[in-house]
């Protein structure tokens, strides 16, 4: 067997575990919030989450890579097909197993940046410091605090405006029945413009971006028609307490939660197989390539393997970001959902490599800080945050390790 059949199986094997580790970490946050505020139970929230994120990768997974190295190094010094043959799959593997590790651990942290650090490494044994974009890991660094604050503004504000014009009013069902349609409606706006303009859609539907952006306004404005006179209808009989109106927003954190859950399956899945098509198809061509269409069995291999993550080990990262970083309601669940996907719209928009683990968990900490510092366990956000500081060296570490081990055997046995 050649040397790149054996690296296109291994990494084949390295794939799925990235996959896999993808599902138990980074798809498990689509749920976390819905599990946190009794929306659905983990088993509930695992049965929604599996086949959606499945769907989401074979439907709308991302066909062609990003440039193979995410502009973290540069190619052109790294002239030898094999030695990028023997990159991609050893950040493959020091990725999955970093972010394996961080679920084992029920910690969340983010798979885009795993890679990155694993490319990182990579970059500098093959081709020296010169080679890496000292830039792009200067933005990596900066997202690490302004995707969750950005996220926890957005969802400190919406619930606190929650609060103010519906739970702190006399009348308080009544302002629910006029808030929430319009809650809907703007909900839609945002997840219109993120399937549109960050997934494969976009392209698939092939329309000039005023065109979309009159269809999701159009969209958004049926459905806060629709949804005010269903939920007029729904709570006419009801008594004002305070469960009818988080029962109101439940269904809504539901809708979203789900939204995440087929958008990353969509976006991330590349994560996943990503480095495996390129290694596919410099295996066929024997010659370096800047991109990479992703075939089909892959995409169907990935979502596999990310249902699979969800099903057996998404749990444990579930109850740490739903559970104990703060107390969530229905109400507060939404507003972290709005949060994250409106923070990392804008910020995908804008060019930088957000993580929507970043963005949730900042998110669940600005609800939190709503009620105050107290109601947030600090413990627990510090153990978190110093796993996402420690990503990309560690992820470059290993992939160090693991690349000189692979050039040891491969190119100088």
């Amino acid at each position: 067997m050649e040397f790149f059949d054996i690296i296109f199986y291994l990494s084949m094997a390295a794939g799925l575990l990235m996959a896999f580790s993808l599902g138990a970490n980074d798809l498990a946050n689509a749920m976390a919030t819905a599990v946190g505020s009794g929306a659905l139970n983990v088993r509930q929230a695992v049965l929604i989450a599996a086949p959606l994120t499945f769907a989401g990768a074979v439907l709308l997974g991302a066909h062609v890579t990003a440039t193979i190295t995410r502009g973290v190094v540069n190619p052109e010094h790294i002239a030898d097909p094999k030695l990028m043959v023997l990159g991609m799959f050893a950040a493959l593997l020091a990725a999955s197993l970093w972010v394996l590790l961080a679920s084992l651990a029920s910690l969340p942290v983010s798979t885009t940046h795993s890679i990155i650090g694993s490319i990182l490494g990579f970059g500098l044994v093959a081709g020296g410091p010169d080679v890496v974009n000292w830039l792009i890991l200067l933005i990596v660094v900066l997202s690490w605090i302004i995707s969750p604050l950005f996220a926890g503004v957005i969802a400190f504000f919406i619930f606190s405006h929650i609060r103010k014009f519906i739970f702190y009013q006399k009348y308080y069902l009544q302002q629910a029945r006029i808030w929430a349609p319009r809650w809907i409606g703007l909900t839609v706006l945002i997840l219109g413009f993120s399937l549109v303009f960050k997934t494969p859609l976009g392209d698939a539907i092939d329309v000039n971006a005023a065109a979309a952006v009159l269809m999701i306004v159009a969209l958004a404005f049926i459905f806060w028609l629709v949804f005010r006179s269903l939920i007029n209808r729904f709570t006419s009989h009801m008594e004002q307490n305070v469960e009818n109106v988080e029962g109101i927003f439940r269904r809504l954190q539901i809708m979203t939660s789900s939204y995440v859950a087929f958008s990353l399956g969509a976006n991330d899945v590349a994560n996943a197989v990503g480095p495996v098509a390129v290694i596919f198809i410099i295996a066929r061509q024997h010659a370096l390539v800047e991109e990479a269409d992703i075939p089909l069995f892959l995409l169907i291999f990935g979502g596999l393997g990310i249902a699979a993550g969800i099903a057996l080990l998404g749990s444990r990262v579930i109850r740490t970001v739903g559970t104990r970083i703060t107390t969530l309601t229905n109400t507060r669940g939404f507003s972290v959902n709005y949060g994250a996907a409106t923070a990392v719209l804008v910020a995908s928009m804008l060019g930088m490599p957000v993580s929507t683990t970043h963005a949730c968990v900042g998110g669940v900490t600005g609800v939190g800080l709503a009620r105050g510092f107290s109601a947030i366990d600090l413990s627990v956000l510090i153990r978190i945050v110093g796993y996402w500081v420690l990503t990309v060296p560690i992820a470059a570490f290993t992939c160090i390790i693991i690349f000189q081990i692979l050039r040891w055997i491969f190119i100088y046995p």
